[in-house]
C-alpha cells in the first residue's frame, strides 16, 4: 500500500506487515454524499443526509426482516486510511497521542462501526442515516442495534 499522506509533527510511523493473518470479505458498498474524508462529518449524525448502502448478491438475501428494525450497527472498512500511524497528532490538537487512545480512521486494522437509523429497504440498498464514511466505502457486515431473539442474561450480585 502506497502512503501519500504528510506525517505532522509529533507522529510516529511503522512499517505495515506484508503477511495477513485473517480476510474479510467486502459484502456490498456505502454510498454517501461525501467524496474526501475531509468532506466526511467527524461523527454519523441520525438527522443527516440519507445515505444507501447497498449489499452484494448473494448476500442481499440475508436482507430478509431486516426492515422489522429501527436501528442497524453498520461496520465497514475505511479504505483511505494510513495503516502504519502508531503516534497521531489530530488536526486541532496540540499533543499527539497513541493511535488506540484515538478515534482516528488511521489504525492498523481499519475497522468503523456506526449505529444509523434506516429509513427504508429497497431492494438490496438499505437507506440510512447516520453513516460519517467517503462514497464508495467498502462494507463489512450489518447487525441490527438490539438482537430480536436474544434473551436477557440474569445478572448475578
Amino acid at each position: 500500500m502506497q502512503v501519500t499522506a504528510e506525517i505532522r509533527p509529533g507522529e510516529i510511523v511503522t512499517e505495515t506487515p506484508v503477511r495477513a493473518d485473517a480476510s474479510v470479505e467486502f459484502i456490498g458498498r456505502i454510498h454517501t454524499p461525501w467524496a474526501s474524508p475531509r468532506e466526511c462529518p467527524r461523527k454519523g449524525d441520525l438527522n443527516g443526509p440519507v445515505c444507501r448502502v447497498e449489499i452484494f448478491a448473494p448476500w442481499d438475501q440475508a436482507l430478509k426482516s431486516i426492515e422489522k428494525q429501527s436501528h442497524l450497527q453498520i461496520l465497514y472498512w475505511m479504505h483511505l486510511a494510513r495503516r502504519d500511524l502508531l503516534v497521531q497528532c489530530p488536526r486541532h490538537a496540540s499533543v499527539s497521542s497513541g493511535t488506540f487512545a484515538l478515534r482516528s480512521p488511521n489504525r492498523p486494522n481499519p475497522i468503523a462501526a456506526s449505529f444509523v437509523e434506516l429509513v427504508a429497504v429497497e431492494g438490496n440498498m438499505l437507506l440510512v442515516k447516520g453513516l460519517d464514511c467517503v462514497d464508495g466505502t467498502p462494507l463489512i457486515d450489518v447487525k441490527p442495534e438490539n438482537c430480536p431473539h436474544a434473551t436477557p442474561r440474569s445478572v448475578d450480585p
